[in-house]
């Protein structure tokens, strides 16, 4: 079949789509709805979990590009453990310590090691109250997080030594305890435990934050240093997560050796058994939240694949009330000399030109989607990935050509004499 004959069935094609909407307007809306919801699915899902996957990541450079998380027992994205010994062994791992942070913080290659406790507490300021998060760390820990202290200042060595009352407070949480008013200097209550408010925390990379980061969430928090709140506010301490940040120059791989090797020395394991300790670099972190999300991923792409199944029925009901209205058509078309290829290309294109109608709305709902987060949550970059796009218009047009194959083979196969005689 030469091109020009191919477009000019192309287009008859899409004719035939179009008139084949207006006769019957139910049916193709239910099969455009399907395909759009399909394509909406995959578009929106996709969008969000880029913008997601960017934030965090941006996280994770905030802290330093090399730094990286020590706990107590392994984080997994999936982790079976109903609280024994069979399916957790790591519960029975020591915990981690301040005097392992200090060891810590003693090799040449180690810039900086936090340690950090993350509680709750209600904190009252006049008739105002709010019970909220409340970050514990050791003075140095600007050096591991990704944020700024403005107005006010952080804590110093001296303030967490004698356990002085002082407390920052993010953003949120000082617009929702005064307002616009300065929060540098007022007394707020912690559990009844009147601290002073010495700076303003505005964390600079995303609203995810890292496991340990005072930012992250949208959600108001308060930090304090970690003698202060173990002295005034007898928060829970089993053990202490520690931000290690390697010293310029010195890659992940050779300070995780370093830091792997003092700790199992400072535990006494032999070289055959397993740490008792567990190391998550940044490359582990993001491997976890992309497994975690990768899920989501998976989720909606099945119930994509249903709005796909509703639309791929709706083409073949079409399909096959435009068959059965186009008989004698059809039966003409081949008296004249159209071949079954001719006729097979042309019912093809009118399947796929209404899943492609249906791929273009759920396509636009789509980006209007990623938009509005993007607005809404202007520290996520949520945006619509072009294989997400490629993908969706794929999908489409295969579940046209998949689905209307059948109606398009009878047409095609109809015999031109038994056509031409049908009523």
């Amino acid at each position: 079949m030469r091109i020009t004959q191919r477009i000019f069935n192309a287009l008859e094609g899409v004719g035939m789509a179009v008139d084949s909407i207006k006769s019957n307007r139910v049916r193709a809306a239910l099969t455009i709805m399907g395909v759009a919801i399909g394509v909406f699915v995959v578009v929106a899902m996709s969008s969000v979990v880029r913008g997601i996957n960017e934030s965090f990541a941006r996280d994770l450079e905030a802290a330093g590009p090399t730094s990286f998380y020590m706990y107590r027992r392994p984080i997994s994205g999936f982790q079976a453990c109903d609280g024994s010994d069979d399916t957790c062994p790591e519960r029975r791992n020591p915990p981690l310590t301040i005097d392992d942070a200090q060891a810590l913080e003693r090799l040449p290659t180690i810039k900086a090691v936090t340690a950090h406790i993350g509680d709750g507490a209600k904190f009252t300021y006049k008739d105002k109250q709010v019970s909220t998060g409340m970050e514990i760390y050791t003075p140095n820990w600007v050096d591991v997080d990704g944020g700024d202290i403005y107005p006010g200042r952080s804590f110093t060595y001296a303030e967490n030594t004698t356990a002085a009352r002082v407390i920052i407070v993010n953003q949120k949480l000082a617009e929702r305890l005064f307002g616009s008013s300065d929060p540098i200097d007022k007394m707020i209550g912690v559990n009844s435990v009147q601290f002073q408010v010495i700076g303003v925390y505005h964390y600079t990379a995303s609203p995810m934050g890292t496991p340990t980061s005072a930012g992250g969430g949208d959600q108001a928090k308060a930090i304090v240093p970690f003698e202060s709140a173990r002295r005034s506010l007898n928060p829970w301490m089993r053990g202490v997560d520690l931000i290690v940040k390697p010293e310029p120059g010195v890659t992940t791989a050779e300070a995780t050796d370093d830091v792997t090797a003092v700790m199992r020395s400072r535990r006494g394991l032999r070289g055959s058994q397993k740490n008792n300790f567990e190391i998550i670099t940044q490359d582990r972190l993001m491997g976890i939240y992309n497994q975690l999300f990768g899920t989501f991923f998976v989720v909606g792409l099945a119930l994509s694949s249903v709005g796909l199944l509703v639309g791929g029925v709706g083409v073949v009901a079409i399909m096959m009330i435009s068959v059965t209205e186009r008989t004698r058509e059809i039966g003409v078309r081949k008296a004249l000399g159209a071949t079954k290829s001719a006729i097979l290309w042309q019912f093809l294109v009118e399947a796929a030109t209404l899943t492609s109608i249906g791929a273009s709305i759920g396509l636009v709902l789509g980006i209007l989607v990623a938009l509005g987060i993007k607005t809404a949550f202007p520290a996520v970059p949520a945006s619509t990935p072009v294989s997400a796009v490629v993908a969706a218009l794929a999908m489409s047009a295969f579940t046209g050509i998949l689905f209307g194959l059948l109606p398009a083979a009878r047409a095609a196969r109809l015999d031109p004499v038994e056509a031409l005689r049908y009523e």
